[in-house]
């Protein structure tokens, strides 16, 4: 049995926020955001995404829920518990949250693959859900135009056969750069009841406290052009291919012009490359599931046997793998 894409939905809040700043929507592209209301949280969201999904698949068959978030509902208990009875799910359902942000749906299929291969589920349902707009300060116009929330659900199923659908797996890690994209108040290391809130002004005017998120977009950057050409050579190599044996490269949505970047970098002009954060923002680990997505409306199934993704961001974190979409 090999782990293979079944299907994949997004869910966008109904909120919409337009950037008014002409040269930052010319240098990031993005025009608008969808952003979550006070009282919808990223596991409202992925049931609305869970629930258009399975409009086309059945629930009954999913036996594993991963949920990607780093805005959870509690500290506990785990949400993918929760989402288990929101959803109507088999008590006999597995379910895991895990905390990751960019590189998140790229380890949500590395997780989803192991337990369908191993023998430990044959249907696992992947939620992403984030509600980065919560973190951020309203006058922090550094941040405030980059990030929009979302919620995607993806079905990933075992699939008789000897051919990969979800394989070519690098990751990589750099802890020391953990800093540089934070939330630094609220967890166990700084609690809310215990931190004095502090607020600052940087040099642009941009306001805000340590409570709200933080990232130096400049550290961010370098980080993302030293590493994903690095990963992409090694994924192409490990499996005997070359640029040209790519259908479509489909990276984390950050903004166009991180990915202009990346694409020229990674020598990714004359091919089939996805570029479109318009609508949505940097929406962290929904990003290309929403691209793939999106993606599909426009080209046909059976000419993308071999798909390229790759995560990069928050941790800092980085990984790719290759996807097989021919059963979408």
């Amino acid at each position: 049995m090999k782990a293979y894409i079944k299907d994949i939905v997004y869910y966008l809040p109904e909120k919409v926020e337009r950037n008014q700043n002409e040269r930052l929507r010319e240098k990031t592209g993005i025009e608008c955001r969808h952003v979550a209301e006070e009282n919808e949280t990223a596991a409202d969201m992925a049931v609305k995404a869970a629930e258009k999904l399975f409009e086309k698949v059945s629930r009954e068959s999913v036996d594993y829920v991963l949920f990607c978030s780093q805005s959870p509902d509690y500290l506990l208990p785990t949400t993918a518990c929760v989402l288990q009875d929101r959803l109507g799910l088999s008590k006999y359902c597995g379910a895991l949250d895990y905390n990751h942000g960019c590189t998140g749906y790229i380890y949500g299929l590395g997780l989803a693959k192991g337990l369908i291969e191993s023998g430990q589920a044959k249907s696992v349902l992947l939620l992403t859900a984030e509600t980065y707009s919560k973190y951020i300060h309203p006058k922090d116009h550094a941040v405030l135009p980059l990030f929009g929330d979302a919620a995607t659900a993806t079905l990933i199923v075992a699939k008789d056969t000897e051919d990969d659908g979800i394989y070519g797996f690098e990751y990589g890690t750099d802890g020391a750069g953990f800093e540089n994209l934070i939330v630094p108040v609220g967890g166990a290391r700084q609690p809310y009841q215990l931190t004095e809130i502090k607020s600052t002004t940087d040099k642009y005017g941009n306001i805000r406290t340590n409570q709200n998120l933080f990232m130096n977009g400049g550290a961010i950057m370098d980080f993302a052009l030293e590493v994903v050409p690095e990963t992409l050579s090694k994924i192409l190599s490990d499996n005997n291919l070359e640029r040209k044996d790519i259908n479509y490269y489909i990276f984390h949505q950050a903004n166009h012009f991180m990915l202009k970047s990346l694409q020229k970098i990674c020598r990714l002009g004359k091919f089939q490359y996805w570029n479109d954060v318009r609508e949505y923002g940097n929406t962290v680990s929904n990003s290309i599931p929403i691209a793939l997505v999106d993606m599909l409306k426009e080209t046909k199934t059976d000419q993308l046997h071999r798909c390229l993704l790759m995560g990069f961001g928050v941790g800092l974190s980085w990984g790719g793998c290759i996807v097989d979409l021919t059963d979408c």
